[in-house]
């Protein structure tokens, strides 16, 4: 009785999902190569003019005295707005800029500028451009990030180049191409959900996705207990009057196959699926380092230090751009190494440099004294290794290989057994982990992505092993939407026929 009912759960979960699984299956590949279209900082950098030292007139302090702010010091950057060099100052999520050549701080986005923006990214006339309005989100625009921008003005080229720029800010919120929206299509739009109807409304959006693939998951587990159960290793069963492990026949029998040898995966990959739309509570442990009451600063604090706007009048901006002649700097942050006034220049291709105000340009900031930094913000704690790695590791891993390397590698000695990555040409933490990480590290994208280094570090091995299960995945779920096609044919003829027929075949 307890098989017959699991069978049928199986079932009928299995006529309800297996189109959402097809798709799922075969957009994963999909996502393998092509993300869904946005904005980068590297893209700001790659279209954004060089910084002309000659145009830069007005000092840090001067720029952020204009502001007549008392609160805490904000993340300065001199980087160009509307083609002219302007101070960005960032308050948390809000930005005040003042331009570097008048000190006229940027208030009005007349229509002017909002073109310009437009035509500067693309590089491309504005009157060869379809313009318009977009009021309501579109599936380019159907993320948190953009859609809370709307309304914006869409700029559309011939050679299908479309630019969207917010009339608030003045600036492109989202790009895409023809080749990056049928990278969309193929992957993150079928995999994610985001069709527009569904995924402008962002709550319902994320509880469809959570109990789609919540449910998927059970489903999945039920299609191996049940592949599992039925499975006869002394071969009791008869196919073409031989012996056989498997009872079924035709499409059910490969639906078996494939169920035992990818339905593992299938459960895990729905089931961490889900994971990424956070539908648990979040654990309260793994945040004692975070916080560190009376503990004195943190390691991103420690590296970071005390800031004072004034101390960078002693080399203004374009006194340091003049000692980086030849470079394509695009900007200039401001910023501090344990408290220690630098500049910190982001050149077009993604490297920076580093310029104190007492020096020349570096590469990178002294390793030695950066672990010293690091050593002391670690008490009482204490380390339980520092080194610098040049691979990437279990916990610090990227495989289209962008994120930097070497970076020093932290490790505390602590009950959260706490992991830092700090990359000596910026002196940033750009990677950490602790135990309260473990459910995203591991459960998520351990099984959701493969990111295991001994797969990304020996590539195409880990294209061909998650394509392998991809397309494992792919016929298991072809044979179930055939499966899925005759049940509900034959239920329909059935309750056409006699609904009580119907109900005794549902039970059998």
């Amino acid at each position: 009785m307890l098989k017959r009912a699991l069978i049928f759960v199986h079932r009928w979960l299995g006529v309800a999902l297996c189109v959402l699984f097809l798709l799922w299956f075969p957009s994963g590949i999909g996502m393998m190569y092509w993300d869904f279209p946005g904005v980068s900082a590297a893209d700001r950098l790659q279209h954004a003019p060089a910084l002309d030292p000659s145009k830069i007139v007005l000092s840090p302090s001067a720029a952020y005295a204009k502001l007549e702010f008392s609160g805490p010091r904000p993340q300065i950057l001199l980087n160009s707005f509307d083609g002219r060099p302007a101070y960005r100052f960032r308050f948390g999520r809000d930005d005040a800029i003042v331009y570097a050549d008048t000190g006229e701080e940027q208030i009005d986005v007349p229509r002017e500028m909002i073109d310009r923006a437009a035509t500067t990214w693309t590089r491309q006339p504005l009157s060869a451009a379809g313009v318009e309005r977009v009021e309501e989100v579109d599936q380019w625009t159907v993320q948190r990030a953009v859609s809370s921008l709307s309304p914006l003005w869409k700029y559309s080229w011939p050679n299908g180049e479309q630019v969207y720029v917010s009339p608030t800010t003045g600036e492109v919120v989202q790009y895409t191409t023809t080749a990056s929206r049928l990278g969309a299509y193929v992957g993150a739009i079928p995999h994610w959900f985001y069709f527009t109807p569904l995924r402008k409304h962002g709550p319902e959006w994320s509880q469809v996705v959570i109990w789609t693939s919540g449910i998927g998951t059970v489903s999945a587990i039920l299609g191996v207990i049940i592949g599992i159960w039925m499975y006869s290793p002394s071969k009791r069963y008869r196919y073409a009057g031989t012996p056989t492990s498997i009872p079924y026949r035709g499409q059910k029998r490969l639906h078996t196959i494939f169920g035992l040898i990818f339905g593992i995966a299938t459960a895990t990959w729905a089931f961490s699926g889900m994971l990424s739309m956070d539908p648990f509570p979040q654990p309260t442990g793994g945040q004692a380092l975070a916080l560190r009451p009376g503990l004195g600063p943190t390691i991103p604090e420690a590296l970071r230090g005390e800031m004072d706007v004034a101390a960078f009048d002693a080399k203004a901006p374009r006194e340091a751009l003049s000692q980086l002649e030849g470079a394509d700097v695009k900007e200039l942050e401001l910023t501090t190494f344990a408290s220690e006034p630098i500049y910190l220049a982001r050149l077009g291709d993604g490297s920076t440099r580093v310029v104190p105000l007492n020096g020349v340009p570096q590469a990178e900031l002294d390793r030695q004294r950066v672990i010293d930094v690091v050593t002391t913000a670690a008490q009482p704690e204490g380390l339980a290794e520092i080194r610098v790695i040049d691979q990437y590791d279990a916990y610090y891993l990227d495989r289209r290989r962008t994120r930097p390397l070497p970076v020093i590698l932290a490790r505390l000695n602590d009950a959260d057994q706490s992991r830092y990555y700090i990359d000596p040409k910026t002196g940033r933490v750009v990677g950490n982990y602790n135990n309260g990480n473990w459910v995203s590290r591991w459960l998520y994208h351990g099984l959701h992505s493969f990111d295991f280094p001994w797969l990304y570090n020996y590539r195409p091995l880990w294209d061909i092993v998650v394509i392998t299960f991809m397309v494992g995945g792919t016929a298991l779920c072809v044979t179930s939407l055939i499966l899925a096609w005759r049940v509900l044919g034959r239920k329909l003829a059935s309750t056409v026929a006699s609904p009580d027929r119907a109900l005794s075949e549902d039970l059998a």
